[in-house]
């Protein structure tokens, strides 16, 4: 390895520390400088090492260290003066290990994310702690690399962020998967690849899929598209629709928070208030799922009843799944079309 200039010496001590610091583990200016003779070979006394850490403290790295007072003869006079030792340094991080460990944990757990991308994310978010952090997530593994992916998936967010800073429409084709387990672009009944040209409004992540919440210009209702099935993306010089002039936006700018949770499991369609009744013990999955709004009545000791404004569809699908724990009250017809499910699923097992 070539001998490094001395005047990199600042950097190289600051990636002494971004690699071998934290706040369990600090360097004195000792074990700095046997890290550079040992690593770059490159030898420096204190004083080199502490005027070069002042630099860095002025450039505004945030480091911290500890401070004791020492009797120290004066260079020029001899006489004993009371001079400053500083120890203990480490560097002090943007992120903490925590907040690193559940960035991390999202990406493992994500759902659209190609499996070499999720892998090169992770190494990222390791590469800015220390490698003691890296040594206590080595042994975590994401998920195997056996789901659908969709290589475009970052230059189709890319494109899709460029089009709703410049409120543009942007043409895509959506992939679905068949029983050959490939992905093949969605098409019309004539066999022709179907062409959408949306008005995209807002991205947003829901049960670990990333989602474009849109409108589809032939409709004027608001539509969600998965972000990793979209594939050939094109931005359009033609300006977006204005949401609140679309059906079921009352006229109003997109909410994202109020959207994502009138929408649980993304279905597009109205949202209307709907009154159901649970068991109690299904209070937390419901404020988990719709949000702080919902208001509680008519508790008793084993079922309350829950009003949220939520999408019919979505309520439809809850409804069904924590079947008979959820019960919907009204509107009726919605809790005319879960029975109709219900019985429809009874049949279909009472002809197996």
């Amino acid at each position: 390895m070539t001998k490094p200039p001395k005047k990199v010496l600042p950097m190289l001590i600051l990636d002494i520390l971004r690699r071998y610091t934290d706040a369990d583990h600090r360097l004195s200016q000792r074990d700095i400088a046997d890290i550079l003779k040992t690593e770059y070979d490159m030898t420096a006394d204190r004083k080199a090492i502490r005027r070069n850490i002042s630099h860095l403290l002025e450039m505004g790295v945030e480091l911290e260290y500890s401070e004791a007072l020492r009797m120290a003869p004066d260079p020029k006079t001899g006489e004993m003066v009371e001079t400053k030792l500083l120890s203990d340094f480490y560097l002090v991080r943007d992120f903490t290990e925590a907040e690193l460990r559940l960035l991390i944990d999202s990406l493992l757990f994500s759902r659209h994310l190609p499996y070499s991308q999720c892998k090169e994310l992770v190494e990222k978010l390791e590469g800015l702690s220390s490698r003691y952090f890296h040594a206590h997530v080595s042994h975590i593994h994401t998920m195997p690399d056996t789901l659908p992916q969709n290589p475009e998936l970052f230059y189709t967010i890319e494109v899709l962020d460029e089009a709703i800073s410049a409120g543009r429409k942007v043409t895509f084709t959506y992939l679905e998967y068949g029983t050959d387990k490939q992905r093949h672009k969605r098409c019309r009944p004539d066999g022709t690849v179907r062409q959408y040209v949306v008005s995209p409004y807002q991205m947003a992540a829901k049960e670990g899929k990333y989602y474009l919440i849109c409108n589809y210009d032939k409709y004027d209702d608001i539509s969600n598209y998965r972000v990793d099935r979209i594939a050939d993306i094109r931005l359009l010089d033609e300006l977006v629709k204005p949401f609140e002039t679309l059906r079921g936006a009352e006229n109003g700018r997109l909410d994202l928070a109020k959207y994502m949770a009138e929408h649980v499991y993304m279905y597009a369609s109205d949202s209307s208030r709907v009154v159901f009744r649970v068991v109690k013990a299904m209070v937390s999955d419901v404020i988990d799922l719709f949000g702080m709004d919902v208001t509680f009545s008519q508790e008793t000791d084993t079922h309350v009843t829950v009003t949220a404004r939520v999408n019919e569809l979505a309520m439809r699908q809850f409804a069904k799944s924590y079947a008979p724990d959820v019960l919907i009250l009204e509107p009726q017809r919605l809790a005319d079309a879960v029975r109709q499910d219900a019985e429809r699923t009874i049949e279909a097992y009472q002809q197996i």
